[in-house]
């Protein structure tokens, strides 16, 4: 072998395993100016404009609240009447009749609790509204840390491109060197450079698929500049499952705002039936009457008393009650729906994850080190002519699929984690 050649293949040796070594190592923290997961959570929690709309509701509740602990207004009447005017001249002698002044109070008296039970059934509207927000801020934080993961999928699928596009291009610059020491055919030279060629192609897609990635970011949490540049953190979640199925189970049960709506909802169906049961009772009225007359330089007054109340012969309600026992019937068949609903989500997601964490340590055990033997080795053979190009080419590209199977199986076991925090409720109990 020639010195020339040797310094060459001995370089190439050298900045091929330094790039492996920074292929394996875990990537480094973030620099400043770098967006953090909480930092977007909160930023989309702010900024959300359907968040911010649904939060409207809660004041809205608030409001009928006040309305439904109004009493009924009582109602005064004042009137007079006369029988004394002749030829449109006032006669206060006229045998007519007397001149007569009446001021007349009806007080409602509300029966069956009426009062009470508005003020129940609004009181359960208001929880129902913090509920939607609370089911609304759930679904807004796993949306959030999906397209983050899906943003650091992107980047590191991009640097891992970028990465090959460099080995190739110092294969090629190689090989211009060995070809023009009449080490190399013209013909393995073209072909390397055809290698390069497509890992470029692959960086261009790579770094399309950051922009889009970045682009769903930037919408979810309310960025409306388009382009503005935005850097995450390039490390994955990786954390440990501390909790079991059967009590992630429990805790969804417990804390999932969807659920937990669905019950608020036979709560205040609850509520609407005692308040339509009320309606059903006739209310009464109570009244007082002054009146005062006078004729003929003659006056005098009386005072009454009146007790009125509609006969509940034909409307007793019974349409409203009627409905709101069938809104009950109704809100328990979606309790039962919805707690099926969430156990099946719940196994789903613990499911996920068990095979996120299978995968991802099957990988980093058994593949990337294998991977990365198989690379050296071609690798060296290559540079001592006892392998082709096509060999040393298979061997990278079988280290860069496993290293996107490798990214890939981070950033599944990471949103594993974000579902599972998300299917039972921690992300809304966390932001409540």
């Amino acid at each position: 072998m020639s010195t020339k050649r040797l310094a060459v293949c001995l370089a190439l040796s050298a900045w091929g395993s330094a790039l492996l070594a920074q292929q394996g190592a875990a990537p480094p923290p973030g620099p400043g100016g770098v967006l953090t997961l909480e930092a977007a959570i909160d930023e989309a929690l702010a900024s959300n404009l359907q968040l911010a709309a649904e939060k409207r509701n809660i004041s809205v509740a608030e409001t009928q609240e006040i309305t439904a602990r109004l009493r009924p207004n009582p109602v005064l009447t004042v009137s007079g009447q006369t029988l004394n005017l002749l030829g449109a001249q006032f006669n206060p002698n006229t045998p007519l009749g007397p001149n007569q002044a009446n001021v007349h109070t009806d007080l409602p008296i509300e029966r069956g609790g009426k009062r009470q039970s508005r003020m129940a059934y609004a009181a359960a509207e208001r929880e129902a509204a913090g509920l939607g927000v609370r089911e609304l801020t759930r679904r807004v934080v796993f949306a959030v840390e999906s397209a983050y993961v899906d943003v650091q999928l992107a980047k590191a699928n991009l640097a891992l491109a970028q990465q090959n596009l460099e080995y190739l291009q110092n294969v090629v610059r190689v090989n211009q060197a060995r070809l023009a020491s009449g080490d190399l055919a013209q013909v393995e030279l073209d072909r390397s450079q055809i290698a390069a060629l497509q890992y470029a192609t692959a960086v261009d897609e790579a770094r399309l698929q950051l922009e889009q990635s970045k682009t769903q970011l930037r919408l979810l949490i309310g960025r409306t500049q388009p382009g503005a540049p935005i850097e995450v953190d390039d490390r994955f979640r990786s954390d440990a499952l501390s909790v079991s199925e059967p009590e992630i189970a429990r805790l969804a049960f417990d804390r999932r705002p969807d659920l937990l709506l669905d019950q608020q909802a036979k709560v205040r169906s609850q509520a609407d039936l005692r308040l339509q049961l009320a309606n059903g009772k006739v209310d009464y009225s109570i009244g007082a009457e002054y009146t005062h007359q006078r004729a003929w330089g003659i006056g005098g007054s009386s005072v009454g008393l009146y007790f009125s109340m509609p006969l509940p012969l034909f409307n007793r309600n019974q349409g409203e009650i009627a409905r709101a026992e069938q809104e009950i019937a109704l809100a328990g068949a979606r309790v039962a729906a919805a707690n099926a609903e969430v156990a099946a989500e719940v196994e789903k997601a613990y499911r996920e994850y068990e095979v996120s964490r299978t995968l991802l340590a099957n990988v980093e055990t058994n593949m990337l080190a294998k991977a990365r033997a198989v690379r050296e080795t071609t690798e060296y053979s290559y540079r001592r002519g006892e392998a082709t190009l096509v060999e040393f080419l298979d061997a990278q590209r079988a280290f860069n699929d496993t290293m996107q199977t490798y990214n890939a199986a981070r950033a599944g076991y990471a949103r594993s984690l974000y579902q599972i925090d998300s299917v039972s409720g921690a992300t809304a109990a966390s932001t409540n």
